[in-house]
C-alpha cells in the first residue's frame, strides 16, 4: 500500500503547526510543505512590533528551526507556492512546474497586504508590511525625525505608528472612518486608542481618504481629500489583508471572503482542508461563520486540521483571541461581536487611564471582552466568553467582585 501524503499549502505559522499537529497525533506517512517565501515559517506579529522596533532577534520568531522539519520528516519546498489544485486528481502544481499527489491538502496560504492604485508614487519610499523582509526594510526607513504618514488605523498601522514614535519620527495617521478601530471595537474604546497616539505626538487625521499619493522630492507627497497635502519620506499603507484563494478558487471550491470550511475545517471538497486566515470556518459557538487574520487562529486550528485529516472528531469552536502592544498599553481581546449591530458595553476600570476590562454584551450575554494593562485575566476573560454568560451589568463592573465567580 502506497505511504499517505499531506501537503500543506503554505510557509506561514498554519502551515508549520499542521505540519507539527499532524506528528504529534501520531501520523506517520508524508508530509509536504510548499510555501511561497524561501524562509523557513516564522510568526508575524512581531514584524509590526518587537522585531520592528528592533527588540526581537530575527530567528527568535520562527516557529521551528530549519533542523526540526529534516528531524520530523517534513519535506519543505519553499520559494514556490502552490498555483494549482486538481482536487478531483488530488494533486496540486506549483510554480516552478511540480506536481505533486496528496491524501488530504491543507490550504494555509494565508493573505496579502492590501494595496492601493498608486501609480505616481515613489516606489523607494511606498511600504507594505506583510512579511520579515517589509518589516527589515521599513525598519531601516523609520530613522529620527523622518515624515511618517500610515494610511489606515487599523492594528498594523497603529503598531506601526507606536514603533515609528519610538524611532523619533514625526507621525500623522489617515483613517476613513471617524476613530480607529472602530469597525472592530465601537466607538467608545476606540477613543481610548485615538487619546493613545494623540499623547505620544502622533497627528490622526480622521474621517480622511487618500486621493492620490505623488512622488516629490526625495519622497512622496499624499493627498487627502480636504485639500491637505502631507509630504513624507516614508508612507505605509496599512490597509487591511486579502486572503490567498486563487488555487481554492481554480479547484471549485466554494469561496466567499475566504474559503468556506465548517467546524472541522473540511471545505466543500472532503480532502481538503482549510487553516488561518483563509479559512471562512463555522463557528458552532459564535452560530455563523467568521474568518480571522490573527496569530492565535493560526496557532490553534492545525490541531483540529490534523484530527480531521485522521479520521479524528474535532471541531474548533475557541473564541477569536487578539493581542496589541502600543507604547505602554498592552492588550488582550477574546471574543467576537459585530458594532455595527446593538450591544451594551461594560467597564471595569479607567478608560481615560486606559487600565480597565471591557465587556461587550449582546442579548444580555458576554459575546467579547477586552483586558487593558490589566493581567491574569484572559483565562478568566475566556470561560466568561464561552458560556455566554448573563451577569448583572454592575457586578461585571465591580472591581470587588472576582471575575471567578462571575462564570
Amino acid at each position: 500500500m502506497a505511504e499517505r501524503t499531506v501537503v500543506v499549502a503554505g510557509g506561514g505559522l498554519a502551515a508549520a503547526k499542521t505540519a507539527e499537529a499532524l506528528r504529534a497525533e501520531g501520523f506517520d506517512g508524508a508530509i509536504t510543505l510548499i510555501g511561497a517565501e524561501t524562509d523557513v515559517p516564522y510568526e508575524r506579529p512581531a514584524l509590526s512590533k518587537g522585531y520592528l522596533q528592533g527588540g526581537d532577534a530575527r530567528e527568535s520568531i520562527d516557529v521551528h528551526p530549519r533542523q526540526w522539519y529534516a528531524d520530523n520528516g517534513v519535506d519543505l519546498r519553499l520559494g514556490s507556492p502552490v498555483t494549482e489544485v486538481d482536487a478531483e486528481e488530488h494533486r496540486v502544481s506549483t510554480a516552478d512546474g511540480e506536481r505533486l499527489r496528496y491524501d488530504t491538502l491543507v490550504l494555509a496560504t494565508g493573505s496579502r497586504a492590501r494595496r492601493l492604485d498608486l501609480p505616481r508614487a515613489d516606489p523607494a519610499g511606498l511600504h507594505h508590511l506583510r512579511d520579515v523582509a517589509d518589516s527589515d526594510r521599513l525598519r531601516a526607513a523609520l530613522r529620527p525625525d523622518a515624515r511618517v504618514v500610515i494610511v489606515g488605523a487599523g492594528w498594523i498601522g497603529l503598531e506601526t505608528a507606536a514603533a515609528a514614535v519610538a524611532a523619533g519620527a514625526q507621525v500623522t495617521v489617515v483613517e476613513v472612518a471617524e476613530l480607529p478601530l472602530v469597525r472592530v471595537l465601537g466607538p467608545e474604546v476606540a477613543r481610548a486608542f485615538a487619546d493613545l497616539h494623540r499623547a505620544h505626538g502622533v497627528d490622526l487625521r480622521l474621517g480622511r481618504q487618500v486621493r492620490d499619493i505623488v512622488a516629490a522630492g526625495d519622497g512622496n507627497a499624499v493627498h487627502l481629500d480636504d485639500g491637505a497635502t502631507l509630504p513624507a519620506d516614508v508612507v505605509v499603507v496599512g490597509i487591511g489583508a486579502q486572503p490567498n484563494v486563487e488555487a481554492a478558487v481554480a479547484a471549485g471550491l466554494d469561496v466567499d471572503n475566504g474559503v468556506l470550511v465548517d467546524e472541522h475545517l473540511r471545505s466543500a471538497h472532503p480532502d481538503v482542508l482549510a487553516v488561518g486566515d483563509i479559512a471562512n470556518a463555522w463557528h458552532p459557538g459564535i452560530g455563523r461563520r467568521i474568518r480571522v487574520e490573527h496569530w492565535a487562529n493560526a496557532l490553534n486550528q492545525p490541531a483540529v486540521a490534523a484530527r480531521t485529516a485522521l479520521g479524528i472528531d474535532a471541531a474548533y469552536d475557541r473564541p477569536p483571541y487578539f493581542f496589541t502592544d502600543q507604547y505602554d498599553l498592552g492588550m488582550e481581546f477574546t471574543g467576537w461581536f459585530d458594532p455595527a449591530q446593538p450591544y451594551e458595553l461594560v467597564v471595569r476600570g479607567d478608560l481615560d487611564a486606559r487600565e480597565f476590562v471591557a465587556f461587550w454584551l449582546v442579548d444580555g450575554s458576554v459575546a467579547a471582552a477586552m483586558n487593558v494593562n490589566v493581567w491574569d485575566v484572559t483565562e478568566h476573560l475566556g470561560r466568561l466568553v464561552r458560556a455566554a454568560t448573563t451577569a448583572e451589568p454592575a457586578r461585571l463592573a465591580d472591581p470587588d467582585v472576582a471575575l471567578a465567580d462571575l462564570a
